[in-house]
């Protein structure tokens, strides 16, 4: 192993082992959340709703459920770790450090993406136990979850880099990212809304991120897999260029 390599695996294991010291929060709380919205959206609304395009309506949730816990427990995870450093003064030592900008980023980006991914896949678990959740397009899948995960842990950090109080991070989460995830078809399906409620889901990007998970659990998306999955590899290329010119230039990183 490099020492290159060596210096990667300290960082992310620091970010990984500063999460599971607080189980509760960071697993406990967002398995509790699944549980409820599957009991009160797939219990109390799927004994009236019954199926949504021929699948069960408690079904039909679960997918967004899982894409909603990565990427809300990514971009927390980031975001919340990068402004404590910074406030603490600890990302000084590490940008001072023989570790590089693309380091340091990726070991933070990996840090909110496995946080997410173990998250996603007990919601996944415990969802399978309750009610079964299928998976047709295992090839779709795959590449969905792992964009979306790097998409919301990359933006976690911007968040993290630019704030400079907790309030920023919780203003980002509470009235931009809650919303997006909540209007993007979690919960519903656009083909059924009326105008302008259809537009208005058409242009959230959310919307297309979760037709591609939901196509590969359930085999049903009302968006082009193709396109959605490019516009989305663009996106996280975007914010991975943007994200490493900030800790290369050490912007609101450096006191």
């Amino acid at each position: 192993m490099s020492t290159a390599q060596i210096r990667f695996f300290a960082l992310l294991r620091r970010e990984v082992n500063r999460f599971m010291k607080i189980k509760r929060q960071t697993l406990g709380a967002p398995l509790l959340e699944t549980f409820l919205y599957i009991s009160v959206f797939g219990a109390a609304l799927g004994s009236r709703i019954d199926q949504l395009h021929g699948v069960d309506y408690v079904v039909f949730i679960v997918p967004g459920l899982i894409m909603m816990a990565w990427a809300m427990n990514a971009f927390s995870n980031n975001s919340s770790s990068i402004l404590q450093q910074k406030m603490q003064g600890a990302i000084d030592d590490q940008l001072s450090s023989p570790a590089s900008p693309l380091e340091l980023l990726f070991a933070f980006t990996f840090g909110g993406f496995l946080r997410g991914m173990l998250v996603a896949s007990l919601t996944f678990l415990a969802s399978s136990i309750l009610i079964g959740i299928p998976i047709e397009h295992p090839l779709v899948l795959i590449p969905s979850l792992f964009l979306v995960g790097m998409f919301f842990a990359q933006l976690g950090v911007l968040v993290g880099v630019r704030a400079e109080q907790f309030d920023d991070v919780s203003f980002a989460q509470t009235f931009v990212l809650t919303p997006l995830i909540f209007l993007g078809g979690v919960f519903y399906s656009a083909s059924l809304l009326d105008e302008p409620f259809q537009t208005l889901t058409h242009i959230d990007p959310v919307y297309y991120m979760i037709n591609l998970v939901r196509y590969g659990f359930i085999g049903y998306s009302e968006a082009n897999i193709a396109l959605s999955l490019g516009l989305l590899t663009l996106a996280v290329a975007a914010l991975v260029t943007v994200n490493y010119r900030l800790f290369r230039s050490g912007y609101k990183l450096r006191a």
